[in-house]
C-alpha cells in the first residue's frame, strides 16, 4: 500500500512539473526540474561502471633453474602479473610440497595497466625438486604457471628431510611495455622468424637463446610486441629508425630439463592479423611427444633412400645447414648414409617417421676447414661404399680416390679457402669418417631430429631433392 501511494506521488509531482514547463516558459522549466531532480522526485537511470580488466600472470621463472654443487644455497622464485591501477594486489605464494605463505598486500599506484613482479626466495639444504606459482587472494582466485627448480648438493642429500623452505617473498613495480593494455591498430610486421642458439654443452638440461628476425617494418623506430606462444606475457623489442630491411635481436633465453615437458617454440607477434614466426622444434629434453596424432609438414611425394645416400640424405644436410647457418654462418652441410633405415613416404610426416630417419638424436656443430681439408673428408669412402652426403649449396665429384672437383654455391674450392660446415658431432670426431681436421666454430645447434622436423613443417609441402650432388666416377 505504502509504494502504491509513493509511486502515485511521484507522478502527481512529474504533472505538476510538466505544468509549469509549459507556463513560466523554459528558462523557469529548467531550474523547476533542477529544483525536483534535487528533490528527489526524479531518479535518473544508473549509469554503467567499466569493470576493470582482470589480473594477467606473464611468465613464471627460477634463478638459478638447477644448482649442482654446494649447500645451502637460496633461489629465487618469481612471476609477473599485470593489473588495472590503482588497486590493492592481495596474493601468497603456493608451494609444490605444500608450503604456502601468509597473504600480503601490494598497493598497485598509478592509472592504467601496471606490471608488478612478484618473488619468492628459497633456501634450499639438501638434493630438492621444487616449483612455486602465486594465487591472487580474494573473487580473481587465479593462479600463475609454475616456476620450477632442481638442486643437487654435492655430498649431501635430503634424507627425507625438509629441505627448503621460503625464507621471503618481495613485490615492486615494473615497466610495462607501451601501449600493451589496448594492443596496435596495425600490422606492422610483414614475417617473423625465429632461429635457436643452444649455449651449454649438455642435451638436457639446457639453455638456449632464440633469436628473431622481424621484416617487413615501416621506416622509422617502431615498437614490436610478441610473446612466445602458449604463455601470456607480452614482451617489447624497441626497433630503431635505421632497422634496414631485417632487424634482428635475440627474443628469449630458455632453460630446458627433463620435467618442462615441452618440444617446441613459436612467437606470435601483437597486430591484428595474429603474425606467427616458423616453430622450432628440439626432442632431446624430456620424453617424445606423446600425441600419436601429431604432424611434423607434410612431404609433397615420397623421399626415397638409396644405396649411396640420395634424395632422402640430401634432405637431411638442407635441414642441418638450415638449422645453425644463421647463428654459426655455416655454408654448407654433410651427413654420412650410415644412420639411415627407410625411405620418407608422401603426405604427413608422424614423429615416429623422423625418429627412424635420424635414430640417433646427435647434436649439429659447426667447424671451419680449408678446402684442402674438406677434399680428405670427401674422398674417403666408408667400407660399406658411401660417401658424405653434402646440403645444396655443395657438390664434388670422386675420381680414383680422390676428389677432382668441388663447388660451393656454383664456385670452384680453392684448397686454401676458409668454408664452415655443419655436421653431427660425432660425424667430426671420426666416428665412422676420418676426423675432421678443421676448428670448432660452433655448438650451438640443436638435435638432429629438431632439425629434421624444424624444417619440414616450415618448408612444407617438401618435394624430394634430385639426389645428383655428388658423382662418383
Amino acid at each position: 500500500m505504502t509504494r502504491s501511494v509513493t509511486i502515485h506521488r511521484h507522478r502527481s509531482q512529474e504533472r505538476k512539473i510538466v505544468g509549469l514547463l509549459g507556463r513560466v516558459g523554459r528558462r523557469t522549466g529548467w531550474l523547476v526540474a533542477v529544483i525536483a531532480l534535487a528533490s528527489g522526485a526524479f531518479v535518473p537511470a544508473a549509469h554503467a561502471v567499466p569493470k576493470p580488466k582482470p589480473a594477467v600472470f606473464g611468465t613464471a621463472s627460477a634463478s638459478p633453474k638447477t644448482h649442482s654443487g654446494a649447500c645451502p644455497t637460496v633461489v629465487t622464485l618469481s612471476t609477473t602479473v599485470q593489473v588495472q591501477a590503482p588497486t590493492a594486489l592481495q596474493y601468497m605464494w603456493l608451494f609444490s610440497d605444500g608450503d604456502t605463505t601468509r597473504a600480503k598486500t601490494y598497493r598497485v599506484g598509478g592509472k592504467g595497466l601496471k606490471t608488478v613482479r612478484l618473488s619468492a626466495s628459497v633456501k634450499v639444504t639438501g638434493d630438492a625438486r621444487g616449483s612455486g606459482a602465486v594465487r591472487l587472494v580474494g573473487s580473481a582466485g587465479k593462479i600463475s604457471k609454475r616456476a620450477s627448480f632442481a638442486v643437487d648438493c654435492a655430498g649431501r642429500h635430503s634424507g627425507g628431510r625438509d629441505v627448503w623452505n621460503a625464507v621471503s617473498t618481495s613485490a615492486a613495480q615494473v615497466a610495462t611495455p607501451p601501449g600493451q593494455g589496448d594492443g596496435p591498430t596495425q600490422n606492422i610486421v610483414g614475417k617473423a622468424t625465429i632461429v635457436f642458439e643452444r649455449t651449454t654443452a649438455s642435451k638436457c638440461p639446457l639453455t638456449f637463446k632464440i633469436h628473431g628476425s622481424f621484416e617487413g617494418l615501416p621506416a622509422g623506430a617502431q615498437v614490436v610486441q610478441y610473446r612466445l606462444v602458449g604463455t601470456e606475457e607480452w614482451k617489447t623489442v624497441n626497433v630503431p629508425a635505421d632497422h634496414g630491411a631485417v632487424f634482428t635481436t635475440v627474443l628469449e633465453t630458455l632453460n630446458w630439463d627433463d620435467t618442462t615437458g615441452k618440444h617446441s617454440m613459436q612467437v606470435e607477434v601483437r597486430q591484428p592479423n595474429g603474425l606467427k614466426s616458423n616453430i622450432l622444434y628440439y626432442f632431446e629434453c624430456g620424453p617424445p611427444p606423446s600425441d600419436k596424432k601429431q604432424r611434423f609438414g607434410v612431404t609433397a611425394e615420397k623421399i626415397v633412400l638409396t644405396p649411396s645416400g640420395g634424395p632422402l640424405v640430401e634432405l637431411v644436410a638442407d635441414a642441418y645447414l638450415d638449422a645453425v647457418k644463421d647463428v654459426s654462418g655455416a655454408q654448407a652441410a654433410l651427413v654420412s648414409r650410415q644412420p639411415f633405415r627407410t625411405d620418407l613416404d608422401a603426405g604427413p610426416v608422424t614423429y615416429q617417421e623422423i625418429y627412424v630417419t635420424q635414430p640417433e638424436g646427435l647434436h649439429i656443430d659447426v667447424e671451419a676447414v680449408t678446402g684442402a681439408q674438406l677434399k680428405k673428408v670427401l674422398a674417403y669412402k666408408h667400407p660399406s661404399g658411401t660417401v658424405l652426403t653434402p646440403s645444396a649449396s655443395l657438390r664434388y665429384t670422386v675420381e680414383g680416390g680422390a676428389v677432382t672437383a668441388i663447388t660451393l654455391n656454383g664456385a670452384p674450392v680453392t684448397d686454401t679457402q676458409v668454408i664452415k660446415v655443419a655436421a653431427n658431432y660425432m660425424l667430426m670426431s671420426g666416428g665412422s669418417f676420418p676426423r675432421w681436421e678443421g676448428t670448432s666454430v660452433s655448438h650451438s645447434g640443436p638435435d638432429d631430429r629438431g632439425a629434421l622436423a624444424s624444417y619440414l613443417v616450415k618448408n612444407s609441402p617438401v618435394k624430394a631433392p634430385k639426389g645428383d650432388r655428388v658423382t662418383i666416377r
